[in-house]
């Protein structure tokens, strides 16, 4: 299972993906999450502290192992087939939720014509982590759609995308899965996130039906999740303590069950 979470700023991508890799995790399956977003939060989400999640230097800001990886004493000229497992190896961290945590950091840069050194190694490890590895794969996502037009996360099996019951979200939402069908990703799912009425319920509804968006499920607003941010702690701590986290399992469980189809 390689599961991609994106979706616009703001709407909760972190919580979704972390609660996908947190729940994962519990039930046996051993997972590797990947904070791809240039602002990373996911150590947070998983329980990192935020000493510990600090010191998480991104693979794509580490200008030495770049240059390791890359570097052929040519100006302007470098490899571009290396070994990549050895990254994960030295680079991953455990989380306290049982959850292998790489951060990944992103580059700018088009898909096609970018000859970047640290683009080609982004890459090349994103691939190795997606097709060649056997255990499962969750990506917290950078906001927005330039990450779609790098081809960041074209080879997952399946993205989820998630949206506020709102037009500037939904809008985003179009966007991303119209970009994502164009990559070939064979599922794309829209999760509605902090949903508080039958009306929000309505709007997003609605909304996947005119837009052809198959709707996985919808997540509640819970102020247990702002309070436990506050505090500093991750809210997948709380488990039935959070009428959000409850409904991110329940999703979850419809994701292995069609998996497993």
């Amino acid at each position: 299972m390689k599961i991609a979470v994106s979706g616009k700023g703001g709407v909760g991508k972190t919580l979704i993906a972390g609660g996908i890799a947190a729940y994962l995790a519990k039930k046996g399956y051993k997972v590797l999450a990947i904070d791809a977003d240039p602002s990373p939060n996911l150590a947070l989400m998983l329980g990192l502290t935020p000493t510990q999640a600090a010191r998480l230097k991104p693979i794509s800001e580490d200008r030495e192992l770049i240059r390791r990886k890359t570097y052929t004493g040519y100006p302007g000229v470098y490899r571009i087939h290396f070994r990549v497992d050895d990254i994960v190896e030295g680079y991953a961290v455990k989380t306290p939720l049982g959850v292998n945590l790489l951060v990944m950091g992103t580059v700018k840069g088009a898909e096609e014509g970018c000859t970047c050194p640290a683009n080609a190694l982004i890459r090349a490890l994103m691939r190795h982590l997606v097709v060649d590895r056997g255990e499962a794969v969750v990506m917290d996502m950078e906001a927005g759609v330039e990450h779609l037009g790098r081809g960041t996360a074209k080879h997952v099996d399946r993205m989820l995308i998630v949206s506020e019951p709102n037009y500037r979200s939904l809008s985003t939402a179009v966007k991303i899965y119209e970009l994502a069908r164009s990559l070939g990703i064979p599922s794309v799912e829209l999760v509605g996130n902090k949903v508080s009425s039958r009306s929000d319920e309505e709007t997003i509804e609605r909304f996947c039906t005119e837009a052809g968006i198959p709707l996985l499920g919808m997540v509640p607003f819970d102020e247990a999740v702002l309070e436990a941010e506050r505090k500093g702690i991750t809210p997948l701590l709380l488990g039935e303590g959070s009428k959000a986290v409850a409904s991110i399992e329940k999703l979850i469980e419809k994701l292995i069950q069609s998996s497993s189809t």
